[in-house]
């Protein structure tokens, strides 16, 4: 059941409107809707926390490290700059990982005065994402 529109202006009645978000969550429809809740909650978390990584990591580390994190642009290579997504990072643990980027490792510097300690746990997941499908 969807909410009525008016012809005339294109709005929803707001009685329509009403009965219909009351549909939702009445009899039987409630369970399903409960259920198509709680599964967007679920699954957008771990979502959300790599689009902030992948955002955060664009602005502090993608000019060194290059967007995907494989370090191929010109500062990555002057620096001989290993790809985030490789066994060699990807073995690390994300402590180790944490512990890199907090207090730097030459020649990257210490991030630890420029970032959350959140924002660290958003940059490790966000390169544990990178890790190469094999």
């Amino acid at each position: 059941m969807l909410p009525a529109q008016c012809e005339s202006s294109g709005q929803i009645h707001k009685r329509d409107k009403e009965d219909f978000f009351m549909s939702l969550f009445s009899g039987r429809n409630f369970r399903g809707t409960l259920l198509l809740v709680l599964a967007v909650i679920v699954t957008s978390g771990p979502v959300l926390a790599q689009g902030d990584g992948a955002t955060l990591f664009k602005s502090k580390c993608a000019g060194c490290h290059s967007a995907d994190g494989s370090g191929t642009g010109p500062a990555g290579k002057a620096m001989h700059l290993r790809a985030l997504g490789s066994a060699d990072v990807q073995k690390q643990t994300d402590a180790q990982l944490a512990a890199i980027i907090a207090d730097g490792k030459s020649p990257m510097p210490a991030f630890k005065d420029k970032v959350t300690s959140d924002q660290i746990k958003q940059l490790v997941a966000f390169i544990r994402s990178l890790a190469k499908k094999g």
